[in-house]
């Protein structure tokens, strides 16, 4: 038996929460992915999972085992590539996450110059509106809009990010703006957050940092913010955005934001990464050309 592939397949079959999925991520026939952690158990004498028709569950020697098992895979994995030079060399797959719209209006591009700068390294870029795992999903770095969590991940602050009321200019014809929040309760609303269709939104008056919330009626509810500003440029209603969300459709004067005096504490945007030790160069490297074109493009919004 192999025990650091035994090792490997255990993790996968715990991340992915079944041995189903294990299978699929792996490519490897399901049977096998039973056997190796069934040959593992045997070996070690005790039982790692408790397996039921839906999922799987750790018993407390298992996630013992679970929590040696990761460290014992990651430090052969620095080991690996401090021996291949991808410590001191940049080169290898680096694997990135960010927001969907974010990620392809302003990392892409910053991957795409990167990789004509880096010849030997190669990028994965995992677009998600859910926040990814780094550890769990097998993730270098990501990007994060919102205040962090307390963990013991390493955060490099890169800019930050407005909250934007937005409205087409054809919804407003014949009417008067909104000079304040109250004004939105006579004027139709697009949400893209799972709420009642009634609701309220915070604000907060810059004048005296005072928060306060209003309460609005949600015309229309939508899953993405993306359908919201489709929907906003429509003129279906007032919709409370991101601001690079809506910046194109802003600029270009099809949308406007309005109620400036009133945005909510901007929200920070940090590259995330797992705290390993050395970072191998390639994380290095990145990190450094990312973060500066980061600020700059952050600024200009």
């Amino acid at each position: 038996m192999d025990r650091l592939e035994a090792m490997a397949v255990l993790l996968r079959v715990v991340d992915r929460g079944s041995f189903s999925a294990a299978s699929r991520d792996l490519n490897m026939p399901l049977a096998t992915v039973s056997r190796k952690v069934s040959e593992l158990e045997r070996h070690l004498g005790t039982r790692l999972l408790v397996r039921t028709t839906r999922k799987v569950a750790l018993t407390d020697v298992g996630a013992s085992y679970v929590t040696s098992a990761r460290r014992i895979l990651d430090e052969i994995g620095e080991t690996e590539r401090a021996a291949a030079g991808e410590f001191h060399a940049p080169r290898g797959e680096l694997v990135l996450t960010a927001p969907v719209l974010f990620g392809r209006l302003h990392i892409l591009p910053i991957v795409a110059e990167f990789l004509a700068a880096y010849p030997e390294i190669d990028i994965r870029l995992l677009l998600s509106d859910r926040n990814l795992h780094l550890v769990e999903d097998h993730v270098d770095m990501a990007v994060r809009i919102g205040s962090l969590r307390d963990s013991s991940m390493v955060a490099s602050r890169v800019g930050s990010m407005r909250t934007v009321v937005c409205v087409s200019p054809k919804l407003l014809a014949g009417k008067r703006e909104p000079k304040s929040p109250e004004g939105l309760a006579e004027m139709p609303c697009v949400s893209f957050e799972p709420m009642s269709p009634i609701a309220t939104c915070s604000f907060r008056a810059k004048a005296d940092k005072r928060t306060f919330q209003v309460p609005v009626r949600a015309r229309l509810t939508v899953t993405t913010a993306e359908a919201a500003v489709w929907a906003a440029l429509q003129g279906v209603g007032v919709t409370r955005v991101l601001h690079y969300q809506c910046a194109a459709p802003a600029r270009e004067g099809l949308l406007r934001i309005i109620l400036t005096k009133y945005e909510v504490e901007p929200l920070p945007v940090h590259l995330l990464h797992a705290a390993r030790g050395a970072l191998p160069s390639k994380m290095r490297v990145f990190l450094d050309f990312a973060a500066e074109r980061l600020r700059a493009n952050l600024k200009s919004l």
